[in-house]
């Protein structure tokens, strides 16, 4: 018998925004609770997560915003595609992520939805704070001047 092919790392969405209008202060890789349709609808690579963040209601952590279509194959009912996703965090962590939430200028916002080495469906979050334009400004203007170096030591020799 032929042994089932595992899919490793494989990346379903990315929140390409986030790194640009946060600071990102510390990553970290969490389970998510699904359901088996949203599953499916993953595996085919439907999912959105630029407007998603992640919110605490009653001491847990919840995935807000983050659309996963419907799987039409499904039987009926199927998903709420915006539904809130329960985060599985370990409880130290979330009581540290949930205590930087509530002292205020920071939030968690999803950076990646994956396929982990075993098949799972893992989401990495971070720690982030918002960035004022200036920063953005600056960051995009640090970004300039590294290109533009490389390029003349490359014409340089």
């Amino acid at each position: 018998m032929a042994a089932k092919k595992q899919e490793t790392g494989r990346r379903i969405a990315a929140n390409r925004k986030a790194r640009r209008n946060y600071e990102i202060i510390e990553k970290l890789e969490v389970g998510i609770v699904l359901t088996g349709s949203e599953v499916k609808s993953l595996r085919a690579g439907y999912a959105s997560i630029q407007e998603a963040f992640a919110a605490e209601e009653k001491g847990e952590l919840y995935l807000r915003n983050a659309h996963i279509p419907e799987y039409m194959p499904a039987a009926f009912g199927g998903h709420e595609p915006n539904r809130p996703r329960k985060l599985l965090l370990h409880k130290r962590q979330m009581a540290k992520y949930v205590d930087q939430i509530r002292r205020g200028g920071l939030t968690i916002v999803p950076l990646n939805l994956f396929f982990n080495s075993r098949g799972l469906v893992k989401i990495e979050i971070a720690l982030a704070r918002g960035k004022k334009n200036y920063d953005k400004r600056a960051t995009e203007k640090a970004r300039d001047w590294g290109r533009q170096k490389a390029r003349l030591m490359r014409e340089k020799g």
